[in-house]
């Protein structure tokens, strides 16, 4: 029996209700949590993050079995999902709550993202430059809880994203 070799990663890429439930859905996928980083507040709420002074972004932390998916697929799902060439929006939503975030556990997970990062940039898939942030993982601050799995909790399949 093989066994579970937990990862984690923190992506940012708009609201995050819809990320989420895109995330959720895929195998290897083991959990996923809504939450806020990147920003200077400590403990933020969901009105701080929305106002836009705290500096966070709104974020889905994916725990996954790397046995059963890799970084670079699940960085494949977050480059379809979401447009990376708004700069702090994502279509309706404005803000930099908003912003093209990839949020990195390890060095390795680093390198991985610049190399995949430059990778899409180079095959000109879109028509404008990538703004996504790469950057380490600080304090993640759990959203509250009528925002974990908002999506499935009202029988929706996904949103705006």
């Amino acid at each position: 029996m093989i066994e579970l070799k937990i990862e984690k990663t923190t992506l940012g890429a708009g609201c995050f209700w819809g990320v989420e439930e895109e995330f959720r859905k895929l195998n290897g996928v083991i959990s996923t949590r809504v939450g806020y980083l990147g920003g200077s507040k400590i403990n933020p709420t969901y009105e701080e993050v929305c106002s836009g002074k705290s500096g966070h972004a709104e974020v889905v932390e994916i725990s996954f079995d790397s046995n059963k998916i890799t970084f670079e697929q699940i960085l494949k799902l977050f480059w379809k999902i979401h447009n990376p060439t708004q700069l702090n929006r994502q279509g309706v939503d404005i803000g930099s709550q908003y912003r093209s975030a990839i949020f990195y556990h390890s060095e390795k997970q680093k390198q991985v993202a610049i190399e995949n990062k430059l990778e899409i940039e180079n095959s000109k898939i879109f028509s404008k430059q990538i703004v996504t942030e790469v950057s380490p993982t600080t304090n993640f601050y759990l959203a509250e809880e009528y925002h974990q799995k908002y999506l499935a909790k009202r029988g929706l399949e996904s949103c705006h994203v």
